[in-house]
């Protein structure tokens, strides 16, 4: 029965010619990205790769072959990066931020789909149908989004692997292969109807028990005590549109210190200690690491003995004559009671257009940030200790540098904890909050490290050193999210290996897709 639907799906496929090819690539690539958050439906993914492969693969030439592929990863980026529009729109009276509210996402998926592009048709040029084709694609597919999250700064969102995100016990593999492995994993299975069989069939049941044996087993072991720390996550929940309106500032500010005063002290009873209160990114209005004002007021708002580690932008002005006058960074800032600076982090990976224009002089385009004004960059990731406080060393991350697998943490010092302030408020009520939270569990399953999560609109959360929920606020809701800090575990295998153990496993699946391609044509075996 099996057979023969995917018979007629098949000649369906190949029937389809000219614009009706390429509108149903685009189709069947949108209908994929429906296995991303929030909803998480994988099984799309049995006939939208699958469907890829066909269609790009009954095209009379390599170019019929590249642009349908590319059609199918223009609509797969569309759908999954929809939300995107929702940014511009917070800006929209600009008017040069207007006239890309219909083409943005167009176009940035544009660039995006030729990581789909690309290793389907270098699958096709290389290996023959069947166990050979679908071996290599999947290694293939897998080296193009290692290259997403490099090239032009790099953009790995939405990654294959983490359509498993929806909870802890599908991921734990990611402790030994990261999201790239998963990602391997996944379209290897997602690809099996195009070879289906016995062998097949019990090859995608070995893989799905594999990772459930895997999540079972890492999900056992008791898990380590929680850390001296009381986590209060501050939600403001103020929308973009209202944030940083001049007649606003000062309500919104006295919103946050509002929360504060009321956060719940430490509950000995579950070990908590030291109280670190969490503002989300670019909460404060006010220039924290300058304007003691503003610092003095955070301070008092504080419980007795609390520390406030708050999202801020920075400013320094430059000397007289100098071009631009001011230089300024998307900041995390750390206080104590008495108002004193303990810790300061520059954002270092800046988002391109968001933040900053790429090639500024060549390029007269405003950032999406109002302004105009481009964003300076920190010297790179660090593990940060706050002076005088008894906080275990973090490390910060502001925004979406929480999607880069194995760049979370800097070379050295290993942290005790990762901390992710963002304002998804950008984003709106869409997928995006969903689909970053989702990137965040990852990375705290890969480097075995617990993740606390700020987002000004939601979606803040706790998350164990394996990924588990120990307490969230959801999209648009106001309020404090109070969690113990939980214990780190040791450093996993993709912790000390890093990108190397996917990149191996991905250059080893088409390694052995051309071993197979030769059994086939030079030796006469068959597979």
């Amino acid at each position: 029965m099996i057979n023969r639907l995917a018979a007629r799906i098949d000649a369906h496929l190949r029937s389809r010619q000219g614009w009706r090819a390429g509108a149903t690539a685009f189709g069947l690539g949108a209908l994929g990205a429906a296995a991303f958050a929030p909803l998480h439906l994988l099984p799309a993914l049995l006939l939208s790769f699958p469907g890829l492969l066909i269609l790009a693969g009954s095209r009379r030439t390599l170019a019929g072959a590249f642009w349908t592929a590319w059609a199918w990863g223009w609509g797969h980026f569309i759908a999954g990066l929809w939300w995107i529009s929702n940014a511009l729109v917070m800006e929209s009276e600009r008017a040069i931020v207007a006239m890309l509210v219909p083409i943005a996402v167009p176009a940035i998926a544009a660039l995006l789909a030729l990581f789909a592009a690309l290793p389907t048709v270098v699958a096709l040029r290389l290996f023959p149908d069947g166990w050979s084709r679908v071996l290599g694609f999947a290694g293939l597919w897998t080296l193009g989004e290692m290259a997403r999250g490099v090239v032009l700064t790099g953009f790995p969102w939405n990654l294959v692997g983490s359509a498993w995100a929806f909870g802890a016990l599908p991921v734990q593999g990611a402790a030994w292969i990261g999201a790239w492995g998963l990602s391997l994993a996944t379209v290897l299975i997602a690809c099996l109807p195009l070879v289906w069989s016995r062998r097949a069939a019990a090859l995608g049941g070995a893989i799905l028990l594999g990772g459930l044996a895997v999540g079972l087993a890492r999900l056992w072991p008791e898990e380590p005590p929680v850390q001296p720390v009381a986590i209060r996550i501050v939600q403001g929940n103020i929308a973009q549109g209202h944030k940083w309106r001049d007649d606003l500032k000062l309500a919104h500010f006295r919103h946050y210190l509002g929360l504060t005063a009321g956060v719940p002290l430490p509950r000995e009873q579950e070990g908590e200690g030291q109280v670190v209160v969490v503002w989300p990114e670019t909460a404060s209005p006010y220039l924290l690491a300058t304007d003691e004002r503003a610092r003095e007021a955070a301070a008092r708002a504080l419980p007795p003995g609390a520390v406030l580690i708050a999202g801020t932008p920075r400013l320094e002005r430059l000397p007289d004559g100098a071009a631009p006058p001011v230089r300024i960074w998307n900041s995390l800032v750390a206080l104590d009671g008495e108002a004193r600076v303990i810790g300061l982090y520059d954002k270092h990976h800046l988002v391109p257009f968001g933040e900053y224009v790429p090639l500024r002089r060549l390029l007269p385009l405003e950032t999406i940030v109002p302004g105009n004004l481009d964003f300076s960059a920190g010297p790179g990731p660090r593990t940060l200790t706050l002076e005088g406080a008894a906080v275990p060393p973090f490390s910060p991350l502001i925004c979406y540098e929480v999607i880069f697998p194995g760049r979370v943490t800097a070379p050295g010092e290993r942290p005790s904890w990762l901390l992710n302030l963002t304002n998804d408020a950008w984003f709106g009520l869409s997928s995006g909050p969903y689909q970053h939270l989702a990137a965040a569990r990852l990375r705290a399953v890969e480097e075995g490290l617990p993740l606390v999560r700020a987002a000004n609109t939601g979606i803040s959360a706790v998350f164990d050193a394996r990924g588990r929920t120990v307490g969230a606020l959801g999209l648009g809701q106001t309020g404090v999210l109070a969690a113990p800090l939980p214990g780190a575990r040791a450093p996993t295998p993709f912790a000390r290996g890093g990108g190397w153990i996917p990149f191996g496993l991905a250059l080893g699946a088409v390694v052995a897709s051309v071993v197979l391609r030769i059994r086939l044509q030079v030796l006469g075996g068959s597979i």
